[in-house]
């Protein structure tokens, strides 16, 4: 089993700040990439942001230069700085794991996902 709970979530004024961690737990052998989505009731879910075990991003054109992902390997941890907020930040994000699970000598790759925490942007 692996659990993937993001938290930091909250209220927050225009021009503020706020960071999103996300914890996977349970049996993990490794983590490849890691990614924050955001969602809107009623619109599709949207990639955020991107981290592959090596460091490397990428963000959605929106957020650049305001957000910044990061992550622990060794916790198993992804972070989301969020700097600079603007109303229409405000949604739920989301966080998934790609996740390397091994089973007797096979590994396989599954993706799991976080419940979201919600995130709200006040003008």
């Amino acid at each position: 089993q692996v659990q993937v709970v993001e938290t930091g979530g909250g209220l927050v004024q225009a021009g503020g700040s706020l960071r999103l961690s996300c914890a996977a737990s349970g049996s993990i052998s490794s983590i490849n990439d890691m990614a924050w989505y955001r969602q809107v009731p009623g619109k599709p879910r949207e990639l955020v942001a991107t981290i592959t075990s090596g460091g490397g991003t990428n963000y959605v054109d929106s957020v650049k230069g305001r957000f910044t992902i990061s992550r622990d390997n060794t916790k198993n941890r992804m972070y989301l700085q969020m700097n600079s907020l603007k109303p229409e930040d405000t949604a739920f994000y989301y966080c998934r794991a790609d996740v390397v699970r091994r089973s007797g000598s096979v590994y396989g790759v599954t993706d799991y996902w976080g419940q979201g925490t919600r995130v709200t942007v006040s003008s």
